[in-house]
């Protein structure tokens, strides 16, 4: 099969029957109840386990190898180095975050969009950063969250998407960074 006929059959499959099955395809290890917005997860998409209700947002690269070692090399050839991801249950991964192999993240974890994880995460730990570092706990997060964020019953669904996000919207801007802090 062609290169193009391959890339036209990944698209009609992601199309047709979404990433997650898409990825299951490849060999990946998915639970029930994910949202997974990317398509590839790198080549060895085999040593990828994600548990349930998982979200992988956009961007976010999952990586199984140590490329570098391919310039390391003697009379028995290069050498290569592989290990497993594994994401548990509960799991929200931000936007761009790069998950590097051989991390194994908890259950009930939030890595921060553009987060480098290059270490495994335990149960329970919201992360962020390059590299990653502790930012909270997730029930820190959860209380912060059920208190001062708006709720589905407060969302007015009768109207336009739009409209209803400007109703809501918090117009707050965060802090300046520098030396007033």
């Amino acid at each position: 099969m062609s290169s193009i006929s391959k890339k036209i059959r990944k698209y009609l499959t992601i199309f047709l029957k979404g990433n997650v099955y898409y990825l299951r395809s490849l060999g990946a290890h998915i639970g029930k109840d994910c949202r997974i917005y990317i398509n590839d997860f790198g080549s060895e998409p085999f040593l990828v386990t994600v548990g349930d209700k998982v979200t992988i947002a956009g961007g976010t690269k999952i990586i199984t190898h140590n490329g570098s070692t391919w310039l390391i090399g003697d009379e028995r050839g290069r050498r290569y180095h592989y290990q497993r991801v594994e994401i548990g249950n509960n799991v929200f991964i931000g936007m761009n975050a790069i998950i590097l192999q051989g991390v194994k993240i908890g259950n009930n974890v939030i890595v921060g969009a553009g987060a480098v994880v290059t270490k495994s995460i335990q149960d329970g730990l919201v992360v962020g950063g390059n590299p990653a570092k502790v930012i909270t706990t997730f029930q820190n997060f959860k209380d912060k969250s059920l208190q001062n964020h708006i709720s589905e019953q407060e969302m007015n669904f009768e109207i336009s998407y739009e409209n209803n996000i400007n109703n809501v919207v918090d117009s707050s801007f965060k802090p300046n960074i520098g030396r007033n802090e």
